[in-house]
């Protein structure tokens, strides 16, 4: 059984097939025409359009080019009483499964019905298996800049080896990355991530080029670093603002000459990568700043896509947070549960410091701690205990929020208390201004980075909560 759609101007063509096609226990649904048609597939999800090719307004071949862009998934079967070969070949080109000839052998149309079905049913298992072995989900959204990154991984993905990815913490740049290796010609080949933020700058280069056996203290036998490892395939460098500019150096020779020394070693080693970089940081101001080498960024800045903050594309929140729910329920074996509408619609309101990451943790306390229904109050009483207030349209719900926190505040049992929650607040405000950057954090607060980890773990601050 299949969801089918006709779109055809010929309404005695329309009935003959919803009759015998139902008949086969098809849900069948019509159209009159390609902006008709449209305006249901922008509505509605289908397994199979059969969609005349001559029709007024819209004709098929137009609403079959509309479709490739926003319902990929969805198969095509064109019809035509005026067929020739090259209207055929031009609806197979644009993406069309078949292509069939007026009148119509209704036996061979439900063979090509059930071949079409067949075909997305192992499109769907194929992308299922794949995002089971690389841990790597649909990029999920519906507003325009979601929609452009799409395309543009289509467009980029098998042509350009470099690719530059910016944007914040927590919005999805890893995931933009593995999707560009996935289309790309290195798909076999392995995936590598590095996040160049984690790794201490004394052990940066031997993480990434290798180093020989007594190299240096403790190096007690040879290792092999990340771009070796990432031969054949895609080395995803995360966070590359956040790299010595010694190590910069040696990529930018890597990139240049395709050839890499270990540390300590003697002889250059061939690799065949493809390097996509990523980073929260304005390049441009890194090298303004002397931190950030000017050549490197032009290497690397061959193509760039941003991938902008969640609060700047809200009508993607309610796609995800319901994407989020449904793995996560899966992944926890739970029961169905559902947000209820006014909870979805809070979700917007919020600024997401965390971006689609504490999108993703809050959905999973949501589902830890609710019943059949994630409600508006839950959401709220959410929001309060990690921002002390809640973003709402509301100035009286916002205005007892800021009155319950200060209320807390004050009813410290002493000074000492009162000052170290005051100091929690405080860190907790810098921090979701930074998306819990530490570095970013303590160098706008004028601090070293360990002081502020120690302030954090005294007032138990811990990032993983919030992002």
């Amino acid at each position: 059984m299949a969801r089918l759609l006709i779109v055809d101007d010929d309404a005695d063509i329309r009935e003959t097939l919803v009759e015998v096609l139902s008949y086969d226990d098809h849900v069948v649904e019509v159209a009159r025409d390609g902006l008709e048609a449209q305006r249901i597939l922008e509505q509605s999800e289908f397994d199979i359009v059969l969609c005349d090719v001559r029709m007024p307004g819209k004709d098929g071949m137009e609403l079959l080019e509309w479709a490739r862009q926003h319902k990929p998934e969805t198969e095509f079967i064109m019809l035509s009483g005026h067929a020739n070969i090259e209207t055929a070949v031009a609806a197979t080109k644009k993406g069309a499964f078949d292509f069939m000839e007026k009148p119509l052998d209704l036996p061979k149309l439900e063979i090509l019905i059930r071949n079409a079905s067949e075909k997305r049913k192992l499109v769907a298992e194929n992308k299922t298996l794949v995002r089971r072995a690389f841990r790597v989900r649909e990029i999920l959204g519906v507003s325009p800049a979601i929609q452009k990154i799409r395309e543009d991984i289509d467009r980029i993905a098998p042509h350009f080896r470099r690719v530059l990815i910016t944007g914040p913490s927590g919005s999805g740049k890893e995931l933009v990355a593995r999707w560009i290796h996935l289309k790309s010609p290195h798909s076999k080949g392995p995936f590598v991530d590095v996040n160049c933020a984690a790794i201490p700058a004394e052990l940066i280069e031997s993480e990434l080029f290798g180093h020989e056996k007594g190299a240096f203290t403790h190096a007690i036998k040879q290792h092999i670093g990340r771009f070796e490892e990432a031969n054949g395939g895609t080395l995803f460098l995360d966070e590359i603002g956040d790299m010595s500019l010694a190590a910069q150096a040696k990529v930018l020779r890597v990139l240049e000459e395709g050839k890499l020394r270990r540390v300590g070693g003697e002889k250059d080693i061939s690799v065949q990568v493809r390097v996509i970089a990523a980073t929260n940081k304005d390049l441009l101001q890194e090298i303004a700043a002397g931190r950030f080498r000017e050549d490197l960024y032009h290497r690397l800045n061959v193509i760039t896509i941003h991938v902008p903050p969640l609060r700047e594309r809200p009508e993607d929140i309610p796609v995800l947070a319901q994407a989020f729910l449904e793995e996560l329920l899966e992944e926890y074996g739970m029961p169905p549960k559902r947000f209820s509408p006014q909870a979805l619609q809070a979700l917007t309101k919020y600024p997401w410091p965390g971006n689609v990451r504490e999108l993703r943790n809050a959905v999973e306390r949501f589902i830890l701690f609710s019943d059949k229904e994630i409600t508006l109050e839950e959401v709220q009483r959410h929001f309060r205990s990690v921002s002390g207030s809640f973003m709402t349209d509301s100035p009286e719900i916002a205005h007892k929020a800021l009155a319950e926190q200060w209320q807390a505040l004050l009813s410290a049992d002493s000074v000492e208390h009162f000052l170290d929650q005051a100091e929690r607040e405080y860190l907790l405000f810098h921090l979701r201004r930074h998306g819990f950057n530490v570095s970013r954090t303590a160098e706008a607060l004028g601090m070293q980075r360990p002081a502020l980890h120690s302030r954090m773990k005294r007032l138990g601050i811990h990032r993983s909560e919030y992002v």
